[in-house]
């Protein structure tokens, strides 16, 4: 038997992905999942997910790869009628990759990389799972709080975050027609392994980003996993085409 609401999640294997994952999971909402390579990882998400009394399948998927994005969709089929549903509710366009580069040393393969995932990967996987989301859906994608200020050797990544911000709107106005939600949030600097784990494990950026911040502190996946699963709920239903940052109150 179905539940209620089921949810896609790219990069639910780790991370801020993996939390949104969670979170969906105490509400009460399955999820299909992407992993791009850590199967181990993605397996204990699967048994937490379970003990949260909800259900999870975990996918291989290179969002870089826009070829693979078919072949995909026809995996949520099959997992969708696993779960006893024929379409879905939810879309958090979450996978990412980092770019420590600056104008000096940034390469056009990097650039492209960044491109791929972000950006291209979010359009058209969202293009190729648009006949199985349910109309009054709903879908979050990601950004960064570097879209909105800038720093050092972030060129390449915060540039491309405000393009997603920008086809977020888009989206939003283009799905207005069923009735399908599109808001984006942007997270600071969170402590995971993204980028090499720098704000988690390196203290004096951990420190300076704690002194940048409002609130005092590095944020933490536990801090935007929650805001996520709530922009997907009906108490946010009226939120369209938003930007929420999630940030502590990062360079105000």
């Amino acid at each position: 038997m179905a539940s209620s609401n089921i949810a896609i999640v790219t990069g639910g294997s780790r991370g801020i992905g993996r939390e949104a994952v969670l979170c969906l999971a105490r509400r009460g909402v399955d999820t299909i999942f992407t992993y791009k390579s850590n199967r181990e990882e993605a397996a204990k998400v699967v048994a937490l997910v379970e003990q949260a009394g909800a259900r999870a399948i975990a996918l291989p998927l290179d969002t870089g790869d826009s070829g693979a994005f078919a072949a995909f969709a026809e995996e949520v089929r099959k997992s969708l009628a696993t779960l006893g549903a024929q379409r879905f509710d939810y879309l958090v366009n979450n996978a990412g990759i980092s770019s420590s580069a600056n104008l000096e040393s940034i390469t056009e393969a990097e650039m492209d990389a960044l491109y791929d995932v972000h950006f291209k990967g979010v359009l058209f996987l969202t293009q190729k799972l648009l006949p199985l989301i349910n109309d009054g859906g709903r879908i979050v994608n990601i950004s960064s709080g570097l879209a909105r200020f800038a720093m050092p050797n972030r060129i390449g990544y915060g540039s491309i975050k405000a393009a997603v911000e920008a086809l977020t709107r888009y989206m939003a106005v283009e799905l207005a027609p069923r009735r399908i939600a599109v808001n984006v949030v942007a997270p600071g600097a969170i402590a995971t392994d993204f980028s090499g784990g720098i704000v988690r494990d390196n203290p004096q950026v951990n420190k300076a980003v704690a002194d940048n911040t409002a609130l005092g502190r590095v944020g933490l996946p536990q801090d935007v996993g929650p805001v996520i699963a709530g922009l997907l709920s009906d108490e946010f239903g009226w939120v369209n085409a938003q930007r929420i940052e999630v940030a502590g109150g990062i360079h105000i």
